[in-house]
């Protein structure tokens, strides 16, 4: 057993003298971020004591809690990894609340060695302390905490029961990370576990339910128990539940945006909103935050990515319309269909314009999308009260900019990148770490407008806002190499404290992309979420006119100009002006106007309707075209990743350099 402290090793291979003193967040040698991370040892029935450092290695902070103090060297794997590890790799589009597989130690003789399961992304702090359970954090909880914590139990029910690991919600893995439900493993024994198992631990939980819980949780409960209801029965009461906490609660935001060229790119591929010229008059503000990393070189993923942002504006808008008419809440799934149905739309009509265009394989544009839409259902928490904002939080992504929540104490990643490292892991082939050593590790397995929408799946979530906190969106101009998770530290304490505004933290995080990533265009929004009453006012910027370059509108299609400008789009033909025209300018006129007489929710039978015939004709342009979308080794790619992968082909495709 050591008597102090290990050393804590760079992470930079090439540091010249990487051992560094316990503490230390920076190399002495190299000026590297040191990372400590604390790693989670499943119980394998061998009794390790505090302070013991295995393996010149792990050094065991608390029971079952290990340091890595060398995380730059590669953790032991097995080169055919057990089965009994599975459920592990087919959960991982779920890390926001589960743990991954880092690797295993051999402990004992090397005879007859004892494996030990070693757990990455743990619900511990950062001095390696394990975040409360449930059970403990449960009575001091406020409402709204309280019902978030259970609409997460439920909604992990039925991923975690494909698996055949739903016990693990039962046991005192589960751990709570201020808003975020967390499992510190999962029960890998088999069990025919029911939805009633789930009843009768919320069951347990009534009694020390805050008042405002207890009798909706005892009904729904008693959904359960009288007549078998399945979650998708109690999903409607808990969703009702948690929304009218949350409308008790004030919700004031802001939200900025800008993006950059870099230093090494003569074009920007990136489109963002919102921008500053947003921030004048338009009404998506603070609701709606995007980015778009174009993907086909500069002639046509600047075109793929600001198409998406203009029409995904039109569509989003629409649906706010349609939001605000209703007179009961929409439910989370119907407006995730519908934010699937817009992402879709946009796909298609990409996809389009490429064969239209008759773009084959790396000439075919696309785009990446991240994008967060803080729906405003206006919900009374009493029959007295009057309507306030649900406080819900869209998240959609496709491809691989990401979204981030940031808070005064932790940072949590919100999307899971469209890519070969993932997919790997997804598919039970190989751990992360094993699959980041590929050559294609970052080459994209889907991308809006590269192929038809039957390959798209875009990744859709909804998130309640209940404390204070921070959206993060960025192209991987600035999440690439970690930069986020070393630094967000840095950003959001001073943002908290009003010591730095929005506009300065956005230009901050760019400038930091092009110090330390610097081989790409950079995308940053930024939006700040807060429960008071002081309402937080956006920034009046003057309207800047900034001439941009004009290859979007005269390219595309007619289909693509209606469903932008609706009726309007021949007139705003005749109308345009030789000379180049700001951002702003360039938005349409006129919104897509609903059919008079129709049902609820009317907009979206046109999207359908414009959907199925973007849909024939990009069938008929397949079999005209059949060559351009055949997956070959000059699929789309970045400049610098390797080409675009079918998101469930068994065999990556290998790099142009392979």
């Amino acid at each position: 057993m050591m008597t102090s402290a290990p050393p804590i090793y760079c992470p930079n291979i090439n540091c010249p003298d990487p051992s560094n003193s316990w503490g230390d967040q920076e190399c002495n040698a190299c000026q590297t971020r040191l990372i400590y991370r604390y790693l989670w040892a499943v119980d394998s029935g061998v009794e390790i004591p505090v302070g013991e450092l295995l393996g010149d290695r792990y050094y065991v902070v608390a029971p079952q809690v290990w340091l890595d103090t060398k995380p730059g060297e590669t953790p032991f794997i097995y080169e055919e990894l057990p089965d009994y590890i599975l459920p592990y790799l087919r959960l991982y589009p779920q890390r926001l609340h589960l743990p991954e597989v880092y690797g295993f130690y051999q402990h004992g003789e090397p005879t007859y060695p004892t494996d030990i399961l070693l757990l990455d992304n743990v619900p511990v702090d950062s001095q390696g302390k394990l975040c409360p359970a449930l059970v403990e954090a449960w009575p001091t909880a406020p409402p709204i905490r309280q019902a978030h914590w259970l609409w997460q139990m439920m909604e992990l029910w039925k991923p975690l029961s494909e698996q055949g690991v739903a016990f693990s919600l039962f046991t005192n893995s589960l751990r709570v990370e201020g808003w975020r439900l967390r499992l510190l493993d999962l029960d890998l024994e088999t069990r025919n576990t029911k939805l009633r198992d789930l009843r009768t631990f919320w069951s347990n939980l009534i009694p020390t339910a805050h008042t405002h819980i207890q009798q909706p949780l005892q009904e729904i409960c008693q959904m359960i128990g009288d007549i078998g209801a399945s979650v998708e029965a109690i999903a409607p009461k808990l969703n009702q539940l948690l929304l009218e906490q949350a409308a008790h609660l004030p919700l004031s935001s802001e939200i900025v945006g800008a993006t950059d060229t870099g230093p090494v790119r003569l074009h920007n591929e990136d489109s963002c909103y919102p921008t500053e010229q947003d921030l004048v008059s338009n009404q998506l503000v603070p609701h709606l935050a995007m980015i778009c990393d174009g993907v086909g070189g500069h002639d046509g993923g600047e075109v793929a990515s600001q198409l998406a942002v203009q029409s995904i504006k039109k569509l989003v808008q629409n649906l706010l319309t349609e939001v605000g008419q209703q007179q009961e809440l929409t439910s989370p799934d119907l407006v995730k269909r519908q934010l699937e149905e817009i992402i879709l739309v946009v796909n298609n009509m990409i996809a389009t314009e490429n064969d239209e265009q008759g773009r084959e394989s790396r000439q075919r544009m696309g785009t990446t999308l991240v994008m967060g839409l803080q729906l405003p259902q206006q919900v009374k928490p009493s029959p007295q009260s009057n309507p306030n904002n649900a406080h819900e939080l869209y998240i959609a992504n496709v491809g691989d900019s990401r979204a981030y929540w940031l808070t005064k104490n932790a940072y949590c990643l919100l999307t899971v990148d469209d890519d070969v490292a993932a997919r790997e892991v997804r598919l039970g082939h190989s751990l992360y770490s094993e699959a980041l050593q590929r050559r294609d590790a970052g080459a994209l397995t889907q991308a809006l407008g590269t192929r038809n929408g039957e390959f798209i799946r875009p990744n859709i979530q909804r998130f309640v806002i209940d404390e204070e906190g921070l959206l993060l969106l960025c192209s991987d101009g600035l999440s690439d190499n970690g930069w986020v998770e070393n630094s967000w530290a840095d950003y959001s304490a001073k943002i908290f404290g009003g010591q730095l505004s929005l506009k300065e933290a956005v230009e901050s995080l760019i400038s930091l992309a092009n110090q330390k990533n610097g081989h790409d265009n950079t995308s940053v929004v930024l939006g700040h979420y807060r429960l008071s009453p002081e309402q937080l006012m956006t920034l009046n910027y003057p309207q800047v006119v900034t001439p941009i370059v004009k290859p979007l509108m005269p390219e595309l299609s007619e289909s693509s100009r209606a469903l932008l400008y609706g009726n309007d789009a021949e007139e705003s033909e005749s109308e345009s002006e030789p000379e180049a025209k700001s951002e702003s300018e360039l938005e349409p006129e006129a919104e897509l106007k609903p059919v008079k007489n129709s049902p609820k929710l009317k907009p979206w039978m046109f999207m359908v309707g414009l959907l199925v015939i973007l849909s024939l004709g990009a069938i008929l342009a397949i079999w005209q075209n059949r060559k351009n979308f055949e997956v070959t080794p000059d699929d789309v790619q970045k400049p610098w990743e390797s080409p675009l992968i079918p998101p469930d082909s068994p065999t990556p495709l290998q790099s142009p350099d392979s």
